[in-house]
Parts: C-alpha cells; structure tokens; sequence
C-alpha cells in the first residue's frame, strides 16, 4: 500500500548555516544494514581547488535497490554521484580522497580505465542530452563505441533499449527522425535507453525529472520500479515526494556532510537527527 509523508510543510525559518558549520556535523552512523553492498565509500572526500565539496563520507549502497541522495543545493549530491563513475576526473582541479567500492574494486586504483568503469555505471544527466543524430542512432550510440556488432544486433539491442525505457511503441516507425524532435520525456527515456543499450550494471540518475512534467516523471519512476530488478540504481533528488516514492534506502547530505542514512520510510517518519526532521519539514533548504 502506498503511503504519505507524514508531515505538513512548516513555516519557513532561516537556513542553520549560520549556526551550524561543516565540522560540527558528526559522521553519520548507518541506521540500517545493508546485506548486498553494491556501491561503498569509505571517508570519500571530493575537493574543487582547496574547497570540499564533500567530507568524510562513508555509505553503503545495497545491490537492486534505488538509493536517494536529498539534500538542499550546494549540499554535495552531485559530486557524490559523480564520484561514483569518476566524471569529476573532468573537472579540472577536482581531487579524490578515500574510496569508492563499485562491486568491491577502488574505483580510483590506478589500474582501473575509467571508461570501462563509466560502461558499467551509466549516468543520466538532469536536463535531456540526446545527440542531434537520429532516434535510432542515439539509442544505439554508446554499443557502437564499445562493442562490434553486426547492424542485425545492432538493430535487436537499439529495440531491446527502448522497449526497457517504455519507448519502444513511441517511436518505433519513426527511428530516423531526429532525436531533438522528442518531447522533453521522450528525451529523457531516450537518453536512458542510450544508457541502458550498454548493458550497465548501475544506473546513476541527477534529478532526471526536474524539467519533466508530472506524467512524464511517472513514467520515468516507474521505468525505475521495472529497471532496479536487474540494476543497482541511486537518484540525486530535490523532491522528497519522490524520494519516498520510488527509493527503498535515502542518504541526507548537508554542508557536503552525511547528516543521516536510513530505509527511507524510517527517515521520513522517524528522523534520526534534528537536522535531518528540520530540511524534511521544510525548515529550511
């Protein structure tokens, strides 16, 4: 059965920054267990020049399961996805300390190319980003990259894609036509199945439906509910709403901080930490 977030939006009151500072925030203790550690980092520390984006993060991730990162802007959420498939590597004078774990292996050891990593853990950006090529070209864009395949594959992996991101019967008469004629959900589920045509075994997802309208982000959630049977999946979200509709686990950054992790039913009705009830009820952020 479906539930409601128990609590009412509350008066707005000032932002705790001025109380509270990114040292005073203890580390966090997981309030859950996780049985199948899919993803984990150990104190994961993400500096921009001499500036942390984030600090001292440790969190398990379990396997087949929709992780959200909450917190308000500035917080850290991105940088802690990003950190996940090391795409902060692009940004130049960003630096990483400690680990990530991605199927128990460091990330950043020296060994690991991280294009074949980035192939194994594919990432969905907030705004739509498809190729100005063809429908079909863009789902099949990242398998002629990686893979030899004949056009006969080719063409069973592009509709296998689509047809796992709820695309298929939109546009299967039309796969010529240009990407960019897609209506913003369209787009979106396209860049998915751009993803998924690679086979990832993660999913990384940075508010991938905050430009969509509401029937174009249920759908997007539901493709999640379908999806996190074979993938590990983790969502950086601003709306709590969907946070607890669609993750079974939720991480509360602030300040670049872990404040709380939890099952996030538990983390909506049962806050552990006064930081976390104050953001969850609208006290700030």
């Amino acid at each position: 059965m479906a539930w409601r977030l128990p609590f009412l939006r509350s008066e707005k009151v000032a932002s705790p920054t001025e109380t509270v500072s990114a040292e005073a925030i203890p580390a966090a203790p997981s309030l859950t267990t996780i049985s199948d550690i899919a993803i984990e980092s150990r104190g994961l520390s993400v500096y921009y020049g001499a500036k942390a984006a984030i600090r001292n993060v440790s969190l398990q991730i379990g396997r087949r399961q929709t992780t959200a990162i909450i917190g308000p802007s500035g917080c850290g959420k991105s940088t802690y996805l990003r950190a996940i498939n090391r795409m902060n590597d692009t940004i130049k004078g960003c630096r990483t300390e400690g680990q990530m774990l991605v199927d128990q292996e460091d990330a950043y050891a020296p060994n690991v190319d991280p294009v074949l990593l980035r192939r194994k853990v594919g990432l969905i950006f907030q705004k739509p980003n498809p190729f100005p090529k063809s429908i079909y070209e863009n789902a099949a864009f990242g398998v002629r990259i990686h893979y030899r395949a004949t056009e006969a594959e080719l063409d069973q992996i592009v509709e296998s894609a689509l047809r796992q991101a709820d695309l298929w019967d939109e546009v299967s008469d039309r796969l010529d036509e240009n990407a960019l004629s897609l209506s913003g959900g369209q787009q979106q589920r396209l860049c998915i199945a751009r993803a998924l045509a690679i086979e990832p075994d993660f999913l990384l997802t940075d508010e991938p439906c905050s430009a969509l309208d509401p029937i174009a982000t249920a759908r997007i959630e539901d493709l999640m509910f379908e999806l996190k049977k074979d993938m590990t999946i983790v969502i950086v979200t601003h709306n709590m709403q969907q946070a607890a509709r669609v993750a079974d686990h939720t991480a509360f950054l602030y300040l670049g901080r872990l404040v709380e992790y939890n099952r996030t039913r538990d983390l909506f009705e049962r806050p552990h930490e006064e930081l976390t009830e104050n953001y969850i009820t609208g006290r700030f952020g």
